[in-house]
Parts: structure tokens; sequence; C-alpha cells
């Protein structure tokens, strides 16, 4: 069963934390653009993707808790399993200022929008450096 549920995590780790980051790193360039619609696309594509990323905590959990042998409780897989809840709190902030940006930008003048730019470009980029130290953590202590 184990080798089954690493695939899962890999396999959700690929194909949702990739165009995760990529939705996220693009929206501050759609803000910029001023286009609405591509950030609204943006915004529901983070938040698919996000959720869909969780995948990747709970195949994790399954296959730490199928090796056994206490690998869960090592120094580096709690460090990376905190990590990806600090990241998933980041992401909860980026869906609310990309909710937000989509607001200011179709009813108001779109210059309002630069508080949530700024934030949204600084938090992707922590995202990203987010993903790197645990993709470490995941491949360098273990082996």
């Amino acid at each position: 069963m184990s080798p089954l549920l690493l695939w899962l995590h890999i396999g959700f780790a690929i194909f949702t934390i990739g165009p995760l980051t990529a939705a996220t790193m693009a929206a501050p360039r759609a803000i910029r653009g001023k286009n609405v619609p591509v950030l609204q696309n943006i915004q529901r594509t983070t938040r698919i993707y996000s959720i869909g990323s969780l995948g990747v905590l709970i195949f994790g959990l399954a296959v730490g808790m199928s090796i056994g042998g206490g690998v869960l409780g090592k120094w580096y897989m709690t460090a990376s399993m905190t990590l990806f809840i600090v990241a998933v709190v980041l992401l909860v902030i980026i869906d609310r200022d990309l909710r937000a940006a989509v607001k200011v930008l179709e009813t108001e003048t779109p210059d309002d929008a630069k508080v949530q730019n700024g934030r949204i470009a600084a938090i992707s980029g922590l995202l990203s450096l987010i993903w790197l130290v645990i993709l470490f953590l995941m491949v360098v202590p273990g082996s």
C-alpha cells in the first residue's frame, strides 16, 4: 500500500503545487494590467488548486503512517508539515487579496488595487520559497 500512497503524494505535489505557484505569481501582472476576467480566472484557479494541494498533506501523512517507525516524528518531517500549514494560511491570505483586487478593479479606481498587488507579489514569492524548502526537507535529510 505504501508505494501507491507515495505515488499519490508525489502526484498531488506535482499537479497541484506547480500550477498553484504559477497562478499566484501571475496575479500581480493581471492586477497591473487591470485585466479583471484574467484575475477572476486566477482567483478561481488558486482556490481550486489550494484545496487540491491538501491532498499532498493527506497522502504524505498516510505514507508516513504506513512506513511506521516514527518517521513522522523526525525533525525534518515536523518542519515540512509546519511549513505546509504556514503555506496554507498564506494561500488563504492570497485568496482574500485576490477577491479584494477583483472587487476593487470592478467597482472603484484601479489605483486602489496597488495594496493587494504588492501583498500578493510578496506572499507568492514567500510561498515559492516555502515550497522549495519543503522539497529540500523531503529529499536531502531522508536520503
